[in-house]
C-alpha cells in the first residue's frame, strides 16, 4: 500500500484548533411524534419541510443502556481494563494538553525520542482508537468487531495533502480499503470512507469553494468546468470567506480538478463493484462547498443505482445544516438520484467562530449547544421519515450523544422501520461510546464503528485532531467509564465468590 508519511515539522501545524460541539449533554427538547408542540422553556422552531420531530424517550424506550453485563458481554476482562484506563486518560484534559504539546514540540525531531514516543502512542491510544497499521491488521480488527455484533466503517487514515502526486498515492490507499471490504463477509463492512482533502489538493478545494461562493452571490458568474450537481448553499449559508471576485481557474487547475473528480469516480466504481457504499467526510466551511459539489456531481453519475452509492455528510452544528439537507434531498428526489447522508454534530467550532469574528461576521455555528442538539434531532427525524416512506435515501446517525440515540431508536420503532433496515445505520468512533454502540446493537439496529487504519505516522494527524475534538466530550460523558467500572466489579466479585465460599466466608462480605 502506498502511504504518505507526515514529516515531524508538520505534526505541530497539521490541525487547526477545534472544539467539539457536543461537549455537554443537555436535556432533550420537548418533542411529540407527529405534531410539533411548544415547550414552556423552548420556542417552537419554524422550519419549512419538517413537520415531525423526535419524541422524548419514555420508560418503554427500545434502548437499554443500564445492562452493563449484556453491553460488554463480548469484551474480555483484559480488554475492559485497558479500555477503561485509556478512556480515563483521554478524559483528563491536562494529560491531553501535555500529549498534544509533546507531539508538536521539537522533541519529535529527535530520532530516539521520537521513536520512543511513537511506540508509546502505538501501544496505547493508537491501538485503542485505530484498526491497525495495514490491510491485514485492519481486516483482523474489523472481524473482531463484527464478532461482537457491530460492523465497520473502514477509512484509510490520511487526512489531507497539497501535492497532486500524493493524491494518487492516497487513492491507492482508499482503493485498498475497498479491497479489504470486498474480501470480508458482506455483513461485516457497512461503508468505506474517503476524505476528499486527501485525493484533491487543499489549495484547489479552497479555490473551487471561492468560485462556487461567488456564483452563489452572482448567478450570472460563469463556471465553465462546473458539472450537474445539487445545491451546496442555502440562503442562510455563510459566504464571507469570499469577499471579492476570485480569478477563474487556470488551465492547470481545471485539469487538476478534473483529475480529482476522476479519482473520486474511480473509487465510487470500485465501491459499486464491491457492493459497499462510499461515505465522504466533511471539513470546515472554507472547504466544504467544493467537497459537496464533488460528492453530489459524483452521485448524479450513479443515478441509476437502486441504493445510494454515495453518502455526503451534514454537520448539524451549522446554522444552515437543516436548510441544505432539505434542498439536497428535494433536488435528488426530483432528479431520481439515490443519495445518503451521514449526520454528525461537527468538530470545527473554535476555528469557524474565530474566522467569522475576525472578518466581522457572526459565527456559522448555532448560538448554543441546545440549538445544535435540536438541529441534529430534527435532521434525524426528517431522514427517518424519508426511510419510512421508502425514499431512495439512507442515513448514518453518527452520534455519541445518548439522548439522540434514544430519540432516534424510539422514533424508528414508532414509524415501523424494521430492525436491521439497511437504510438506517447508527455509528460511533472506534474506541468510544461502546455502551451506546452495544446498546443500539442489542436493540436490533445496525451499528458501525468508524475505523481508521494506516501507519502511525500517517494516522497521527487523525489522532491529534480527535484528541482536540473529543477531550471535552470524553471528560463530560462518563457513561462508558461508569458502566465499565461496574462490569469490572461484577466480574471480580463473580471470580472471587467461589473461593470465598470454599473458605466459609459469607457472600455479603465481598
Amino acid at each position: 500500500m502506498a502511504t504518505r508519511v507526515i514529516p515531524p515539522k508538520l505534526l505541530r501545524s497539521v490541525t487547526r484548533p477545534r472544539t467539539s460541539a457536543t461537549t455537554t449533554a443537555l436535556p432533550p427538547p420537548y418533542f411529540t411524534a407527529h405534531k410539533l408542540q411548544p415547550s414552556p422553556q423552548l420556542p417552537t422552531l419554524q422550519r419549512p419541510g419538517i413537520v415531525t420531530r423526535l419524541a422524548t424517550p419514555t420508560a418503554s424506550s427500545v434502548l437499554n443502556l443500564d445492562d452493563h453485563e449484556k453491553i460488554f458481554s463480548s469484551l474480555s476482562t483484559v480488554q475492559l481494563l485497558r479500555s477503561s484506563a485509556i478512556l480515563q486518560m483521554a478524559a483528563t484534559e491536562p494529560v491531553v494538553d501535555l500529549g498534544l504539546w509533546v507531539m508538536r514540540s521539537q522533541l519529535m525531531e529527535i530520532k530516539g525520542v521520537r521513536d520512543v514516543l511513537l511506540s508509546t502512542i502505538k501501544h496505547s491510544f493508537y491501538e485503542h482508537f485505530c484498526a491497525g497499521e495495514d490491510a491485514k491488521e485492519a481486516k483482523e480488527c474489523l472481524l473482531n468487531v463484527n464478532e461482537s455484533g457491530l460492523r465497520g466503517m473502514l477509512v484509510y487514515g490520511v487526512e489531507h495533502t497539497c501535492d497532486v502526486d500524493a493524491c494518487d498515492r492516497n487513492l491507492n490507499g482508499f482503493t485498498s480499503t475497498v479491497d479489504i471490504a470486498s474480501s470480508l463477509p458482506k455483513s461485516s463492512t457497512s461503508y468505506v470512507v474517503v476524505k476528499i482533502t486527501a485525493i484533491v489538493p487543499l489549495d484547489l478545494l479552497e479555490r473551487v469553494s471561492d468560485l462556487l461562493r461567488w456564483q452563489q452571490r452572482d448567478p450570472s458568474f460563469n463556471l465553465p468546468w462546473k458539472l450537474d450537481s445539487f445545491p451546496v448553499f442555502s440562503e442562510s449559508s455563510p459566504l464571507y470567506h469570499t469577499m471579492s471576485k476570485p480569478e477563474p481557474l487556470t488551465p492547470q487547475e481545471e485539469q487538476n480538478l478534473k483529475q480529482g473528480h476522476e479519482r473520486l469516480l474511480k473509487l465510487c466504481q470500485r465501491c459499486v463493484e464491491a457492493s459497499v457504499p462510499l461515505v465522504v467526510d466533511a471539513e470546515d466551511t472554507q472547504l466544504q462547498p467544493a467537497i459537496d459539489y464533488l460528492t453530489y456531481s459524483s452521485a448524479i453519475v450513479h443515478k441509476n443505482a437502486d441504493n445510494p452509492v454515495l453518502y455526503g455528510t451534514i454537520q448539524a452544528y451549522l446554522k444552515d445544516a437543516k436548510d441544505r439537507l432539505l434542498l439536497v434531498s428535494k433536488a435528488a428526489e426530483k432528479m431520481g438520484v439515490p443519495i445518503g447522508f451521514k449526520l454528525v454534530r461537527g468538530a470545527y467550532m473554535s476555528s469557524e467562530t474565530k474566522l467569522a469574528n475576525s472578518l466581522g461576521f457572526d459565527s456559522p455555528i448555532h448560538n448554543s449547544i441546545q440549538e445544535t442538539h435540536d438541529c441534529y434531532n430534527d435532521c434525524a427525524s426528517f431522514m427517518l421519515d424519508k426511510i419510512a416512506d421508502n425514499a431512495s435515501t439512507g442515513v448514518i446517525l453518527a452520534t455519541h450523544n445518548v439522548e439522540s440515540g434514544k430519540l432516534a431508536a424510539t422514533k424508528a420503532r414508532d414509524l415501523g422501520i424494521k430492525r436491521g433496515n439497511g437504510r438506517l445505520e447508527f455509528a460511533q468512533l472506534y474506541g468510544m461510546s461502546d455502551a451506546l454502540s452495544y446498546g443500539l446493537s442489542n436493540a436490533g439496529f445496525h451499528v458501525s464503528k468508524y475505523m481508521p487504519y494506516g501507519p502511525v505516522d500517517v494516522v497521527m494527524p487523525y489522532l491529534l485532531r480527535r484528541a482536540e475534538e473529543n477531550r471535552g466530550m470524553l471528560s463530560s460523558s462518563s457513561l462508558d467509564r461508569h458502566l465499565m467500572r461496574k462490569e469490572l466489579v461484577r466480574r471480580i466479585k463473580a471470580a472471587a465468590l467461589p473461593k470465598f465460599e470454599m473458605q466459609g466466608y459469607p457472600q455479603h462480605s465481598l
